[in-house]
């Protein structure tokens, strides 16, 4: 039988997480809580790097202001050179149908 996935909110990592922090042993806090000694280990290894980025939730990465606007920067200019691109294939295809009426 497939086990169901078991999903943990951010309040929930920091508390176990700073438990561990306080110099319970890993393996004590994780038997306490019901959850995988691993799992509470990589959660510490994030807590450690990211501080108060750690736990986004869903794999997103918690951006500072100045990324998102950047990453929203950088949308915005993929879909310009898309509509550039397009517009250059429709002149080329244009100017090839008025050439080719032009010398009648």
């Amino acid at each position: 039988m497939k086990q169901e996935k078991r999903h943990f909110d951010r309040a929930f990592k920091v508390m176990a997480v700073e438990l561990c922090l306080s110099g319970k042993p890993i393996g004590e806090v994780a038997n306490e809580l019901g959850i995988r000694a691993d799992l509470l280990s990589r959660w510490k290894r994030e807590y450690k790097q990211k501080k108060e980025g750690s736990f986004s939730g869903h794999g997103n990465p918690s951006m500072t202001p100045e990324q998102v606007e950047i990453a929203q920067l950088k949308k915005e200019l993929r879909e310009a050179e898309i509509e550039r691109d397009i517009l250059k294939k429709a002149v080329a295809i244009f100017s090839k149908k008025d050439n080719k009426y032009s010398s009648l």
